[in-house]
């Protein structure tokens, strides 16, 4: 096992250090070892994880199983029945119960980058739709993957991906920034390559919500070490106006599964292990569930109460 090397970092909206505890987790992912700390900043109330393994140092925490790396595969041997249930059942059930997980402005399609692609699923899906697609993803068999699709991809940290040889009509980064080291830095990238009229479009976990404040260190979004950075609306929008970025709209997802997965978390500190696992597994596999709760998501949605947001930003002039 590669040795996992800490670092101590500060704010990085510049504040001063002056940070209070909030909670000391574990990788509740993998069960690889370690505790680490959530300190929140006093000044600006952003949440970070502190002291965090270095970017050389936290592949560790990404196995090759890792569950973002499996779930975007792009499968080339489909069933006819499967084929028929992407083409005909789920346009009705997307449209019918919209649960805003990956929900883009209206526009033509352009050129997009997609941050953190994984195994390129999402390329996938918008190259069908017409878009000139490009991605940037850090794990190595998770870019292989998505590269074999035909799609161009950097393999390596966003915060040290080249420039691109001609800007994006949108960009897109669906649970990636509270991964990043230099959340600022790539923001500051992100900004400097796109149009002026373009879209950022990104989804992160929501520490603001109630799932949090309950269930603290069990929380399925907090994820830790992998997240090193724990947004609520406000804090999001200081990190993208520091960066250059104006934040137009945030829409809650519409979704429960999180709420499961952290009472399964519950169960497995209280030895009820069965049940613990059937809950932390339901994200994965949620589709009927998630239909089945749509009135109570969208309750908590529109509230702004459940666990993870989608944010849409324009490039500040």
């Amino acid at each position: 096992m590669n040795k996992v090397i800490l670092e101590d970092t500060g704010c990085p909206l510049g504040c001063p250090r002056d940070d209070e505890p909030v909670l000391v987790g574990r990788d509740r992912i993998h069960a690889l070892p370690g505790r680490f700390a959530v300190v929140r900043c006093k000044s600006c109330g952003l949440m970070r994880t502190n002291p965090r393994p270095t970017q050389d140092s936290i592949g560790l925490y990404y196995p090759e199983d890792y569950g973002p790396y499996l779930g975007t595969r792009v499968s080339t041997n489909s069933s006819q029945e499967k084929e028929w249930i992407k083409k005909v059942l789920r346009p009705i059930y997307t449209r019918v119960l919209e649960f805003n997980t990956t929900r883009l402005p209206k526009m033509p399609p352009g050129r997009m980058l997609e941050i953190g692609c994984a195994s390129g699923a999402f390329l996938h899906k918008m190259a069908v739709r017409g878009w000139t697609v490009e991605g940037i993803e850090f794990s190595p068999s998770a870019a292989e993957a998505a590269a074999r699709l035909g799609y161009k991809i950097f393999r390596g940290p966003v915060e040290k991906a080249p420039a691109p040889a001609s800007t994006f009509d949108l960009i897109v980064g669906w649970m990636v920034l509270e991964h990043l080291h230099e959340p600022i830095l790539a923001l500051k990238k992100l900004r400097s390559w796109i149009k002026p009229d373009g879209w950022l479009v990104i989804s992160v976990p929501n520490a603001g919500s109630f799932e949090f404040t309950i269930f603290k260190d069990r929380w399925y979004a907090l994820q830790l070490p992998c997240h090193l950075y724990h947004f609520t609306p406000k804090t999001i929008g200081l990190v993208l106006d520091k960066a250059g970025w104006e934040m137009k709209k945030i829409h809650h997802h519409r979704t429960l599964t999180n709420l499961f997965a952290s009472l399964g978390h519950l169960m497995q500190d209280y030895k009820y292990e069965k049940m613990a696992e059937a809950l932390i597994k339901l994200p994965e596999k949620a589709g009927l569930l998630n239909a089945a709760l749509y009135p109570l998501g969208l309750i908590l949605g529109l509230l702004g109460q459940t666990g993870r947001m989608t944010v849409w930003a324009r490039p500040k002039g």
